[in-house]
């Protein structure tokens, strides 16, 4: 007997989008009077082709904006107009590799690939949406990115850190300080490199960190004094991604007895202070990161190894039995002064991933307390990510969001203008339900994780990864 697909497959993973534009969505409860501003979404919106995408991680960009005003919401979706998508749109095929799918179908293909003077890598950006200096960025892991209109959501061009990408990947999760942005990029080639670049009136690199195996870093780190590199035992043979004769992740293998390290960055001078050794693990998103003394305490997400990569395949998503490994928020303090791991502490069991705090507050604050993100009920583990769910990282409770059949994204906190507390605000969250093969924004009170309202949308949308959202 054959299994069945879950009810989320199809409307989450499995169907193309249309481009909507809908100047008032349906509300069901109140919106608070104090709640204005516009929220920007990205992720995937074309995953069938020629051939369907293999990942969660592939596709081409869309992005979906809610403009909050007056206790109403207007919609609006727009694919990312980049050189991936126009070629696509113009052949009707995959023509660009992605995280997981490869365009070359035949080994003779592939090979040709190696003689290929331009890398077909997608510049699609996909993954995040963000501030660069003064312009709003979608932000991917291929080293191009895409500067858009917030309004209009019209592609305005491609920004590049160097006029030659090369061999490079970067993050999708810049940090911000006093106006000027800061990114890892993984440099690729006869001698590999970690390097910090800042974004501010001009592109600098600012740090470089020579590396054997290069490992996928999907994030980094930031404190006041210094840059943090986690870096997990997932690592390639750079020569495997300048052949490029496999999609990118499936040239990554996992040395667990590798284990892991933090490589700790001096701001100031670019000059590594310390190196210090764990035994392994997997993460994909930083969380927070503060100094006390001598001492650098690190908040991540972290998975015992990186199962959840091939977790996310297109074939196991379709699996009614499929479950997702845990992601964990771990906090780990670092010994400057000894260069040593003081400790290593799992905070809480509730499973979270896309994680998120109030950056504006809390962002390398020792203060703060909550951290917000997606996570999976304990009572319906199979499927995908089902709850919204909040820690208290100085106690380890938790509360959590859940609605049967209903599938939430990333967590975004808005503060209420008047607060009196961390938590005084609203989640907003993008959540498909599957029954009615429906999204719709949801509104949570942040200190309750009660629904206050949400804003309904005639079709569904494919699950995605980050947004942003600008008063």
């Amino acid at each position: 007997m054959s299994k069945q697909i879950p009810q989320f497959f199809q409307p989450g993973f499995r169907q193309n989008l249309e481009e909507y534009e809908i100047s008032d969505l349906e509300i069901t409860g109140e919106i608070p009077d104090w709640l204005e501003g516009r929220l920007i979404r990205n992720g995937p919106g074309m995953v069938l082709v020629d051939k369907p995408m293999q990942h969660w991680f592939d596709g081409l960009a869309m992005l979906h904006k809610f403009d909050i005003k007056d206790g109403k919401v207007s919609y609006k979706s727009k694919y990312i107009d980049c050189e991936a998508y126009r070629v696509t749109k113009k052949t009707g095929k995959i023509s660009y590799s992605d995280f997981a799918t490869d365009p070359c179908r035949s080994l003779f293909g592939k090979v040709q690939t190696v003689f290929d003077s331009k890398p077909k890598i997608t510049d699609s950006a996909k993954v995040n949406i963000g501030k660069v200096g003064d312009k709003t960025m979608a932000l991917g892991e291929p080293l191009m990115q895409i500067q858009i209109d917030p309004s209009t959501l019209e592609s305005l061009g491609v920004f590049h850190y160097e006029k030659d990408p090369g061999s490079r990947m970067t993050t999708a999760h810049p940090h911000t300080d006093d106006g000027t942005s800061y990114n890892l990029v993984v440099e690729y080639g006869a001698i590999n490199y970690y390097s910090i670049y800042s974004i501010g009136p001009e592109v600098k690199k600012i740090a470089s960190v020579p590396v054997r195996e290069p490992a996928y870093l999907h994030s980094f780190g930031m404190s006041d004094r210094y840059f943090i590199i986690a870096e997990y035992p997932l690592v390639v043979q750079s020569l495997k991604l300048v052949f490029r004769l496999r999609p990118f992740i499936e040239n990554f293998q996992w040395k667990e007895n590798k284990g892991s390290r933090f490589i700790i960055i001096d701001r100031k001078d670019g000059q590594v202070k310390a190196n210090i050794k764990t035994s392994a693990f997997f993460s994909f998103h930083h969380v927070n990161a503060y100094e006390e003394g001598d001492e650098l305490v690190v908040d991540l997400a972290t998975y015992e190894n990186a199962d959840i990569v091939q977790s996310y395949y297109i074939n196991r998503l379709s699996d009614e039995d499929h479950r997702l490994p845990y992601g964990r928020m771990e906090r780990f303090t670092l010994d400057l002064k000894r260069k040593v791991l003081k400790s290593r502490n799992i905070v809480s069991q509730e499973c979270i991933e896309l994680p998120h705090i109030d950056n504006d507050s809390c962002k390398a604050n020792p203060e703060y307390k909550y951290v917000y993100g997606c996570g999976m009920n304990g009572e319906h583990e199979e499927g995908f990510y089902n709850q919204l769910v909040k820690i208290n990282m100085k106690t380890g409770a938790n509360a959590v969001w859940y609605s049967e059949g209903n599938y939430p994204g990333e967590a975004i906190f808005v503060p209420h203008p008047k607060r009196t507390s961390e938590d005084h605000g609203v989640l907003l969250s993008v959540v498909l339900d599957a029954k009615s093969n429906q999204s719709f924004l949801l509104i949570l009170d942040a200190k309750t994780m009660q629904e206050i309202a949400r804003a309904e949308l005639p079709h569904s949308v494919l699950f995605g990864y980050h947004g942003s959202f600008y008063q």
